[in-house]
């Protein structure tokens, strides 16, 4: 990941304050861009910004390709001519601390309707052109999720519910699904070219105020997904189509039962057998749209935890060997030096880190796991390297705040171990986010990376999500006036700390 020394700021899109219920492309994530660089930020972090699946999850999308509808900004088709005034007055009053998919998804959807009818009937020839061209140069994906996304309107259920001609995906029912289903499968087509025309302009603002856009690419895909369907042969499924075995981690120190994740477990084989071309697709688009990708539970790619699809539970579970050597050496041959960050949390044996140097792929840091364990911990800034990706926490840890709050048995230990650490006194201990920052921003760690949560000394309702708990995650948003204390003294304090310990490209020393 070729970084000079530098910092910047965790939050999804999502996130992002708004009037229409959820965080989307349009002004507030401009001038969110503009925080950063203010702040003298060299990244923006992300989750993945493919369209939700169960539980609102960004992990558990229907495409790993598509991106998600309603992150398209009303305020800037609007500006377009796509959408008028009149279509976004008396929008109803949603939560600002929330997302609530319920009420969001009824709302937006149609008015990117009306703005797929406007287009149709009052583009010029240039507008059309443009669309026919964005179709054509994605339909690799394109024409199979645009399908399957106007088929899983039309049907309840996931993809093997359908009927049988269509879970097949015999030809001639594909062919009649396609001319019954033109118009909508037209319409989702629309809508990923307007994402990705949303997505550039914002891309292109952050390069110009000199952005590394980092994202998120998770290592399984969701069985009802258009990734699973249009290529099943690279999963392991039975006759049905539904999944053999399936991906989890097995029993540890947090879960005596391990995590059945239920995700389809890949065809390694069979992917290695053509070069693998679908995850080279998969990366190469991913890179189209960030300047860094995070791999999600990177261990996975040195061996994976097989767990038998009719165990309720990860218990019987085994380890299998993945040919992740392999896999890395096609992409890097097909798409040349990969900027990637590997999520090595957790319990991380010789051959993934053999994996990692053999690629020379940073892993990250967590500050609140260092407390847990001795001095001789990888999570504390005095164990790092230069090549490390330091984080305060991520979007599956409680707030610092939050996590110094907690009133559990462990925690008196871990409290007891950070005052030392940090050299805390009693009247520090209300600022304990700007001590765990600071302290990160001074190690050597390459690349430091803070939730806004943090920034702003949030607590446990902030979390983003929470492993293991079904519902209820994927929903926290900034407020409106959170952002506006943001961009005054935090963004000030956070630009001190940048510059005082040499995380900017002129090395200057912050003001006096």
């Amino acid at each position: 990941m070729d970084l000079p020394r530098c910092s910047g700021l965790l939050l999804h899109v999502t996130s992002l304050p708004s009037r229409f219920g959820i965080g989307d492309l349009g002004p507030a994530a401009y001038r969110f861009a503009d925080l950063l660089a203010g702040a003298r930020q060299r990244v923006w972090q992300m989750l993945p910004v493919g369209p939700v699946g169960l539980g609102h999850s960004p992990y558990a999308s229907p495409s790993t390709f598509a991106g998600n509808p309603l992150l398209l900004s009303p305020d800037v088709l609007r500006d377009e001519g796509l959408l008028h005034a009149d279509d976004l007055a008396g929008a109803p009053a949603f939560a600002d601390d929330h997302v609530d998919f319920e009420r969001v998804a009824p709302y937006k959807y149609p008015l990117l309707e009306r703005a797929f009818d406007r287009f149709e009937a009052h583009a010029d020839d240039a507008a059309h052109a443009a669309f026919e061209g964005f179709c054509e140069a994605h339909a690799a994906w394109l024409d199979d999720y645009a399908l399957f996304a106007a088929l899983r309107d039309a049907h309840e259920g996931g993809w093997t519910g359908w009927p049988d001609g269509l879970a097949r995906r015999d030809a001639d029912a594909l062919a009649r699904a396609r001319e019954a289903l033109a118009r909508p499968v037209q319409r989702h087509a629309f809508w990923q070219f307007l994402f990705e025309r949303q997505w550039q302009a914002l891309r292109a603002h952050c390069r110009r105020r000199r952005l590394h856009l980092l994202g998120d690419l998770p290592i399984y895909v969701a069985h009802d997904s258009a990734d699973v369907w249009a290529d099943p042969a690279l999963f392991h499924l039975d006759e049905a189509g539904n999944p053999t075995v399936v991906a989890g981690v097995p029993p540890d120190y947090f879960s005596a039962t391990g995590q059945r994740w239920g995700n389809p477990l890949y065809r390694w084989d069979r992917m290695q057998h053509d070069g693998f071309a679908w995850w080279i697709r998969r990366i190469e688009a991913a890179l189209r749209r960030f300047d860094l990708l995070r791999l999600d539970h990177f261990r996975a790619f040195a061996a994976f935890w097989e767990v038998p699809a009719e165990e309720e539970t990860a218990i019987r579970g085994r380890w299998v060997e993945a040919p992740g050597e392999a896999l890395f050496e096609h992409v890097e041959s097909a798409l040349g030096r990969l900027p990637l960050l590997a999520e090595n949390l957790g319990l991380i044996t010789d051959e993934v880190t053999a994996l990692m140097a053999r690629f020379a792929l940073p892993g990250m840091a967590v500050l609140q796991f260092g407390f847990g364990g001795d001095a001789g911990s990888e999570h504390l800034p005095h164990n790092y390297t230069p090549e490390t990706a330091a984080y305060t926490g991520t979007h599956d840890n409680d707030t610092l705040v939050g996590w110094w709050r907690l009133e559990a048995e462990h925690m008196t230990r871990q409290r007891a171990y950070a005052r030392h650490y940090l050299g805390l006194r009693p009247e520090d201990e209300r600022e304990v986010h700007w001590h765990g920052i600071r302290l990160l921003m001074a190690s050597v760690a390459r690349l430091v990376v803070t939730p806004v949560q943090d920034v702003l000394g949030l607590g446990s309702d902030a979390r983003m999500n929470t492993p293991g708990r079904a519902s209820g995650n994927w929903t926290w948003r900034l407020r409106p006036d959170a952002f506006e204390r943001l961009e005054g003294e935090p963004a000030r304090r956070l630009r001190t700390l940048t510059q005082t310990y040499g995380r900017t490209e002129d090395r200057q020393p912050p003001p006096d």
